[in-house]
């Protein structure tokens, strides 16, 4: 079947991620706080913040500001938003893809709200992708599998039709198991790899 839509994870793949592990730990690095009490914090109420069930300030006095602080909320939340840089060569590719028009792209992704909004305007995601499945939106997060057929629902695509790209397998398989193809690929190989991996899928770049 003909390739007519792929779906895009961001973290991992086009951008750095934006609040895993990676980052969680240079901010208690950079904030002197205590990793074990915030990593506890943060997981009681990271899928509400990733549903869309709590806004980031709210997370942020749920894991950060519990306790006095000499630092500000708002500036906590700009380190947060630092830790964002683009995968240039990757997102190229993207460019290439989206002047062919030869395919309707969408990201889909796990992400608060807010680092959502900053990172589709901080890098230019609009002129590159025709929408956005994200899990605050959805309501929903990968790898349930709700949230591949609501973005299947959406864009009127059958699976077949559609490849997506993620760096986690555990979010892969639920696609697959719908008959989306998958290509497992980490950003840090670099464009020629995705250029190689989307290509075998059958997908001109």
């Amino acid at each position: 079947m003909q390739t007519t839509a792929i779906f895009w994870d961001l973290g991992g793949v086009l951008l750095s991620n934006g609040w895993d592990r990676e980052q969680r730990a240079a901010a208690v690095d950079h904030f002197g706080l205590d990793a074990e009490e915030f990593e506890d914090r943060h997981r009681e109420i990271a899928a509400s913040l990733e549903t869309g069930r709590c806004s980031l300030d709210e997370y942020l006095r749920a894991t950060v500001f519990h306790a006095p602080r000499p630092f500000s909320a708002a500036r906590f939340r700009e380190f947060i938003l630092s830790q964002s840089h683009p995968y240039p060569g990757n997102l190229e590719v993207v460019d290439r893809l989206a002047e062919s028009r030869r395919y309707l792209l969408a990201t889909l992704n796990n992400e608060s709200r807010e680092l959502n909004e900053y990172r589709i305007a901080r890098f230019g995601l609009r002129r590159r992708f025709d929408c956005f499945f994200t899990s605050a939106f959805l309501g929903a997060m990968k790898p349930d599998a709700r949230v591949y057929r609501m973005a299947l629902e959406v864009i009127q695509r059958a699976p077949g039709e559609v490849v997506y790209v993620d760096d986690r397998a555990q979010n892969l398989e639920p696609a697959a198991a719908l008959g989306i193809r998958t290509l497992h690929y980490h950003g840090e190989e670099g464009p020629e790899a995705l250029r190689r991996g989307l290509a075998a899928l059958g997908v001109e770049v």
